[in-house]
């Protein structure tokens, strides 16, 4: 099924810049603080806002593709990204991908839905998060289930990026750099979203440091120096546009761009006010804010 939507032309991207529109910043009224996560905006509608934003990426959650897929199939999506001229794709929402018991049948479940869409859509990747539980783990085997999930991905098309989150087993870059190596597999990476590296106090130049080839994802947002509430509840009600708070993020990209990343780069808003916009509104201000800071940071020579 074709999108009814005629393809859009090209954005002007400052600098040669690529953004993604990662799965909260088209979501609409939604929110991982909220027992049903799913977002109340069609796919349809996101993918349209995103595209007349400028941005050439897209994320979306596993619950939110699964319900567009009943509706259009996932050839239907397939074409509407591509009527929209969307090329890179990110996927995420795997809970327990590390569990066991039936947990994990219900996540190896998702799982599979998961790489088939990534197959079928070209995923650029896919994106998991840690363990936020408090729960005892074992570093061993974590690994080999994020090397095992790795390898599935791969054989997908895709590639695999953990998250890390300051508060979970996986707290900072350099922790999740450690997982990634420990699992071996070529296909496994970090996603770095600036909004944990500034909460966790991860120095810029630390990122620097990551290897290349490690490097699956980025995401910029902003945000207020002082924490309200949990580092939850900070994240998913507060955080600003690009430019509009406190973080270091001209040293941030600066230092991203020096292991010689080039994108695309991720936006993810998440907040009270941004989930009050209209979606379109949404995303055209979440890129705009991008766009200018991405044009303003000095590229290493």
């Amino acid at each position: 099924m074709e999108s009814a939507r005629a393809p859009q032309p090209p954005v002007d991207h400052a600098g040669g810049d690529e953004l993604l529109a990662t799965c909260w910043t088209t979501a609409g009224d939604a929110a991982p603080s909220r027992e049903d996560w799913r977002s109340p905006v069609p796919l349809k509608e996101r993918i349209e806002a995103a595209a007349a934003a400028g941005f050439t990426g897209f994320g979306v959650l596993a619950v939110d593709l699964a319900v567009a897929e009943r509706e259009h199939g996932l050839s239907g999506i397939q074409a509407m990204l591509a009527d929209n001229g969307l090329v890179h794709l990110e996927l995420e929402g795997l809970p327990d991908w590390w569990g066991t018991g039936p947990a994990r049948a219900r996540s190896d479940e998702l799982r599979r839905f998961m790489l088939t869409a990534a197959e079928a859509l070209g995923a650029r990747h896919l994106k998991v998060t840690p363990d936020t539980s408090g729960a005892p783990w074992e570093a061993g085997h974590w690994a080999s289930e994020f090397a095992l999930l790795a390898g599935q991905a791969a054989a997908a098309g895709a590639r695999l990026g953990i998250e890390f989150l300051p508060w979970s087993n996986i707290p900072t870059a350099r922790e999740a750099l450690r997982l990634v190596e420990d699992a071996g597999h070529p296909a496994g990476g970090v996603v770095v979203d600036v909004w944990h590296v500034e909460r966790a106090g991860t120095p810029a130049t630390e990122l620097a440091e990551l290897p290349a080839n490690r490097l699956v994802g980025v995401e910029l947002n902003d945000a207020d120096v002082e924490v309200v509430g949990t580092l939850f509840e900070d994240t998913v009600d507060r955080r600003r546009y690009c430019g509009e708070g406190s973080f270091d993020l001209a040293g941030i990209i600066t230092a991203l761009r020096a292991t010689g990343w080039a994108g695309p780069w991720g936006v993810e808003i998440l907040s009270t006010e941004h989930r009050r916009l209209d979606v379109r509104q949404a995303a055209a201000h979440a890129a705009a804010a991008a766009r200018e800071l991405l044009a303003t940071t000095s590229v290493p020579r």
